[in-house]
């Protein structure tokens, strides 16, 4: 009988706990800017042409994304907006170390789904979460109405040259070459005054919620936060599209990318006007 009373009030403990987490609820809204070093010939580009490559880039450059978490989990998207027109005549394909569609992360079983679409496929990247190694400082400062600490942590990161190239002109391919790394440190500012393990994009692991972060070549910071919203919706892990762990679909994305690269070498300018490439990098 007593065993029975024990086992009553556990499963009532457990029940208790995971509605309180699914109970405590915020969003949070991010603006992400990245610095990238881009100079534009305008003697291979018509009249006007490279101030509406410059206002477009500034458009790509620069977005809103929503976190949607609770005590357990998250959910990160770029907020709905129109993608940045692009000048008539031109195709601009942006490569870069890629991002997510949507981005569920389970911090209490350390895992997370990543539904990307990439070149026209519809992708759900499953895998579990790295722990980040932070260092964490007793410097302080305020990011609207919260106390944020600082975190760092570094990372190994492939040499990317930014830069542009117009009908194909630049040598893109790096096949024959041993890529060259280096390491970059990793700046974020959390605040225990929302003590979740959340954060934007891929970062976690700090005792609050990250509001900003920076890499030295992008930076995120939240704009907004609402706690326990009235019309909060529910976190949804997503589960459409092909079902791959990280590593399977980077290797899909490098060879992508080889074959693009290829493509714009031998290609060099299409029937409607000027192909141009941008590459950021890390």
């Amino acid at each position: 009988m007593k065993l029975l009373v024990k086992l009553i009030i556990v499963s009532t403990l457990l029940c208790v706990t995971k509605v309180n987490a699914q109970e405590f609820q915020g969003v949070a809204t991010y603006k992400s800017k990245r610095k990238v070093d881009i100079k534009l010939d305008s003697t291979q580009m018509a009249s006007g042409m490279a101030e509406q490559m410059m206002e477009m880039l500034k458009k790509q450059f620069e977005k809103t994304y929503i976190l949607t978490f609770n005590k357990e989990e998250s959910v990160y998207k770029e907020d709905e907006a129109l993608s940045a027109p692009q000048p008539q005549g031109m195709e601009v394909v942006m490569v870069s170390s890629g991002g997510s569609d949507v981005l569920y992360k389970n911090i209490q079983e350390k895992r997370y789904t990543n539904q990307n679409e990439s070149f026209s496929k519809l992708f759900l990247i499953k895998d579990d979460l790295k722990a980040i190694e932070w260092t964490l400082a007793s410097e302080t400062k305020n990011i609207g109405d919260y106390t944020c600490f600082k975190a760092t942590t570094t990372r190994e990161v492939e040499v990317v040259e930014s830069g542009i190239s117009i009908n194909g002109d630049k040598d893109l391919s790096t096949a024959d070459k041993e890529p060259e790394m280096k390491e970059i440190t990793i700046t974020a500012w959390y605040t225990p005054q929302i003590p979740v393990s959340a954060g934007p994009g891929n970062y976690h692991g700090l005792p609050g919620l990250i509001l900003e972060v920076n890499d030295g070549s992008e930076t995120v910071i939240c704009s907004k936060i609402v706690i326990n919203p009235k019309n909060a919706s529910n976190i949804v892990e997503p589960s459409k599209g092909k079902e791959l762990t990280q590593d399977a679909y980077d290797k899909i994305m490098e060879k992508k990318l080889k074959e693009m690269e290829e493509r714009f070498k031998s290609n060099g300018r299409d029937r409607d006007g000027e192909n141009i490439e941008i590459r950021i990098g890390g």
